[in-house]
């Protein structure tokens, strides 16, 4: 897949993007080629497109995304591409309440393609939509989910009082947040996560782990096994937010996009793969939930087996509703 047909398909199957729309593109110095594709789109269909160009460093914090909170609840549509994620800061949540549509478009790539050249963004919506919906009439109304793997897994997850979502690239009406994660997810109780994870899958921006290991989860809080090199890298990746709140789980999600390979090449890819399931660590706001924390990351693990109040969702991976 070319860009071009990359960005044709977050403004017109995604974004239904109309004439007289105002369109906000919040990019990063990193992201060039992309921003003009997108550019170059605008003009072709005499549309209307703001570009915000960031450091890509100051994405993560949430801050440089917060100086232009104003500007995004003026705009019809807001595309976040930059490097890292910003889907779960306050200034979305508040353009979002303010009318605007917004779709979470984290460009980063660690083989130097570019996301818009992949194959995975062009996943059918309405398969992860339907497939999402049935997933949710079950999780949703439940207190608590248990997901086991061979591999070890056995984890409990409560969400009492809390609601999920499914993004699945689409935002064509006033007031809809998605992403180019195709994903069912839950805002959990950020104190309530129990068990051991024997994590096999991807560390998110990280890449593929190198070979599995351990995981403990006390009253929320992530524990790694630092004897295994990845649990070290982990470690010190989380350490680097100065953030205790960044340790505390904030998320549980499923993947729903049948494309997808959990490569480690896009994070946003591995955690939308079909067969997996991930959990989000840190800052969890827009999701649903009440934590605030320096950044969001996933850490993405295969095959699971997902109960939620005891009715099977998931069996090795494979949905079973």
């Amino acid at each position: 897949m070319d860009i071009r047909t990359g960005v044709s398909i977050i403004l017109n199957r995604w974004l239904g993007v109309k004439r007289n729309d105002l369109i906000l593109l919040i990019t990063d110095e990193t992201h060039m080629r992309e921003a003009e594709a997108f550019e170059c789109w605008a003009l072709g269909a005499d549309a209307m497109l703001k570009t915000v160009l960031l450091k890509q460093d100051a994405v993560q914090s949430g801050s440089a995304i917060e100086e232009h909170a104003q500007l995004m609840k003026r705009a019809s549509a807001i595309i976040g591409a930059t490097d890292y994620s910003f889907i779960t800061t306050r200034a979305v949540m508040e353009a979002v309440h303010a009318g605007a549509r917004f779709v979470s478009l984290p460009l980063s790539c660690r083989d130097g393609t570019s996301l818009l050249e992949n194959e995975f963004i062009g996943m059918n919506p309405y398969w992860t939509k339907h497939m999402g919906s049935r997933i949710l009439r079950v999780l949703n109304p439940a207190r608590e989910i248990h997901v086991t793997t061979r591999a070890g897994t056995d984890l409990i997850f409560r969400k009492r009082n809390r609601t999920g979502g499914c993004y699945f690239g689409q935002a064509e009406r006033r007031g809809f947040v998605s992403s180019a994660s195709f994903e069912v997810y839950i805002p959990i109780e950020e104190h309530e996560t129990e068990g051991r994870l024997v994590l096999d899958g991807s560390l998110g921006y990280l890449g593929l782990v190198s070979a599995p290991f351990e995981i403990t989860f006390c009253k929320g809080h992530l524990s790694a096994d630092m004897s295994a090199p990845d649990g070290q890298k982990l470690t010190r990746y989380m350490e680097d937010f100065h953030d205790g709140n960044m340790f505390q789980a904030a998320e549980f999600g499923i993947g729903l996009n049948t494309i997808s390979r959990c490569r480690g090449v896009s994070y946003i890819e591995d955690e939308s793969t079909y067969r997996t399931f991930h959990i989000g660590m840190g800052r969890n706001i827009t999701l649903g939930g009440v934590q605030e924390a320096a950044g969001h990351f996933d850490i993405v693990t295969h095959r699971p087996t997902i109960t939620a109040d005891g009715t099977p969702v998931m069996e090795d991976g494979e949905i079973v509703l």
